[in-house]
């Protein structure tokens, strides 16, 4: 396995060595800490390509820079952390990702259909509940709008900056259906062969979630078409800390700049079906408590579906900004 120094940064001074065994990466940590001297983070592997799950820590009290720098150099490492048993408030919860990443997206797209019940932008709303915390009724708007959460997206990737980070907090799980999957877009690029590799450098791609949302035949009014203007990125990023290179697509990505529109969507549907291959994609299966952080810039993701008319589901999302 890579070995990473502990800042995250390649070419950054090493720092204790890690320490690993079957199956894990153990990251010593030093007595700064504000977990006992001497114990370790270690990461288990959940996918041959990426995902891993932390041992046993209480992210409410980590403010040292030693143990932030050993979850990122995790995420640069595995671009999806399965943290278990997190009872985070909402506070918390944001406390924590500004502490990990700084600053935080609030521009979500559902902003332009109604405020959040949860009362600040900052924290996303991933349920099928109400204002009132009702289930939602099947015709709802806003259901109808986040259905497209089933598609393969990356989010905030209609903004400028675009999201880094997300961290997903579970609340309440149904008792079947609704996992998430993740798609490794690290492993799908280096897997493409040199031929299309040379053809997609330098391409930037338009993306809008109003395009994701009209794929699947929701409509705006003219005012929320207004302020989905949508962003352009790259088509390829290369990560700063790890230089792998990544594919930075999904259903927002509506069009490639300077293409013919047919073109462009049939490429993009082409390496969207690359990166989405089973090889590629870990399905997580959700407990009360875990919080999930993944590398937006190297993954794609989507929600599963389950009986959104009878059981609840109830996740909180905050996501920083790729500054």
């Amino acid at each position: 396995m890579r070995r990473l120094p502990r800042d995250g940064r390649a070419g950054a001074a090493r720092g204790p060595r890690r320490v690993a065994r079957a199956g894990e990466v153990g990251l010593t940590r030093g007595a700064a800490s504000a977990y006992p001297a001497g114990m370790a983070i270690t990461f288990q592997k959940l996918h041959p390509c990426f995902a891993a799950e932390v041992s046993p820590i209480d992210l409410r009290r980590v403010h040292d820079a030693d143990t932030l720098a050993e979850i990122r150099a995790g995420m640069d490492e595995y671009a999806v952390l399965v943290f278990r048993d997190q009872p985070l408030t909402d506070e918390e919860h944001l406390a924590f990702a500004r502490r990990l990443d700084g600053e935080l997206h609030t521009k979500t797209g559902s902003r332009v259909l109604s405020k959040s019940r949860l009362g600040n932008e900052a924290v996303g709303d991933i349920s099928n509940l109400d204002p009132d915390g009702g289930i939602m009724q099947p015709g709802d708007r806003r259901r109808m709008y986040s259905l497209g959460n089933r598609l393969w997206h990356t989010d905030a990737s209609f903004q400028d900056p675009p999201g880094r980070y997300s961290m997903l907090s579970a609340k309440v799980v149904p008792p079947d259906g609704a996992d998430t999957e993740f798609a490794d877009t690290r492993a799908a690029y280096d897997a493409l062969d040199a031929t299309m590799k040379a053809r997609l450098e330098g391409l930037r791609v338009h993306h809008s979630i109003a395009h994701s949302r009209q794929i699947l035949g929701f409509e705006f009014s003219a005012d929320e078409t207004d302020a989905l203007k949508g962003a352009v990125h790259p088509l390829v990023r290369t990560l700063p800390r790890s230089n792998r290179r990544s594919l930075y697509v999904a259903s927002h990505a509506s069009r490639i700049v300077d293409w013919p529109v047919p073109e462009g969507r049939l490429l993009l549907h082409e390496l969207i079906e690359h990166a989405t291959q089973r090889e590629f994609v870990y399905r997580h299966a959700w407990r009360v408590g875990d919080l999930v952080i993944w590398d937006n810039r190297a993954t794609m993701h989507r929600a599963t579906p389950f009986d959104d008319a009878t059981h609840r589901r109830e996740l909180h999302r905050v996501t920083t900004l790729d500054l």
